[in-house]
């Protein structure tokens, strides 16, 4: 009996410290999954608050981008260089690729970076604020020298017009000098030269008897004539307008205030302004006259010297 009670008695001890150790145990167990809990949360909360500094960084270095494009293009509006911004800006572009493998970067030196991007800004700031102000002066300059150069324009229009006006003057005052110096002929007769050499005059021939023309004149006295060899142009018009010509005893063309015009004959004389005496004479070279009035044409240096008519009949 005794040793049934015995027995029972550590069956029961046995369970108590089955219990116990049991009980040990899940406290053991508990321990540990609170204790991984715990660092589950603690990794949880470092990873948040790193990809928050990541997002944050990145945000910034955005903006710093954008800022760097920004001040890139303004500089080169002004006319600065730009060179060490692009390499910054490379530098950056990296930067940021970089920035989104977490696990091998160290936020620290992005916060390091971001702060000498920001110095660099506030460099280009002061630099592109002097630009400014030199392209402000260079403005300026420019707008007084387009004041100056139109004023010079407006001087050298105003002197333009004035040497035009002398140029005009002087242009007429040749023509008038031209004209003044031009010869005129007067006391201009025709007379009629037979085939016998019987020379005949009064202005009025039959055709038949007129085998050559001696036109005669003076030539005016003319102080603003220069002394010397003219050439003097003989016109012998037909009724009908058509000038008598024969190249083979004389006959030609010579311009006239640019246009081309036929001569009967010419004469080269020596002026002297002595009111000397001209004579000028055309053979008709055997061709008949026709009946009717004749006219006669002398010009001499681009003028015309004076004009008479005759009849055949």
């Amino acid at each position: 009996m005794e040793f049934k009670q015995e027995q029972k008695k550590d069956r029961k001890t046995l369970l108590w410290v089955a219990l116990a150790v049991l009980a040990a145990l899940n406290l053991i167990q508990l321990y540990f999954v609170l204790q991984e809990k715990k660092e589950s949360d603690t990794k949880d909360t470092i990873i948040a608050t790193k990809t928050e500094e990541v997002l944050a960084a990145r945000m910034k270095l955005d903006s710093i981008s954008t800022q760097l494009d920004l001040k890139i293009a303004e500089i080169q509006h002004l006319g600065g260089r730009v060179d060490s911004l692009i390499v910054i800006k490379t530098q950056l572009e990296n930067d940021k690729k970089a920035l989104q493998k977490t696990n091998s970067v160290a936020i620290n030196d992005f916060r390091t970076k971001v702060k000498s991007y920001e110095s660099v800004l506030n460099q280009k700031d002061t630099e592109i604020q002097r630009l400014r102000e030199e392209l402000g002066m260079v403005t300026a300059q420019k707008e007084e020298l387009a004041g100056q150069v139109s004023d010079l324009a407006s001087e050298k229009t105003a002197l333009s017009d004035s040497v035009l006006v002398v140029k005009q003057k002087a242009i007429e005052l040749e023509g008038k000098v031209n004209i003044a110096s031009a010869l005129r002929a007067e006391q201009i007769s025709v007379n009629a030269i037979t085939n016998k050499g019987k020379e005949q005059d009064g202005g009025k021939y039959r055709a038949r008897k007129v085998d050559k023309l001696k036109v005669s004149f003076k030539i005016q006295e003319n102080n603003v004539a220069e002394n010397g060899a003219k050439q003097v142009y003989l016109r012998i018009l037909d009724p009908d307008g058509a000038v008598l010509s024969d190249m083979a005893t004389g006959s030609g063309s010579f311009l006239n205030n640019g246009r081309e015009m036929i001569y009967s004959s010419k004469e080269t004389i020596q002026f002297d302004n002595s009111n000397q005496l001209v004579d000028i004479v055309y053979g008709r070279g055997g061709i008949p006259l026709k009946k009717g009035t004749y006219s006669i044409e002398l010009y001499g240096e681009g003028y015309k010297m004076g004009a008479a008519e005759f009849s055949v009949k």
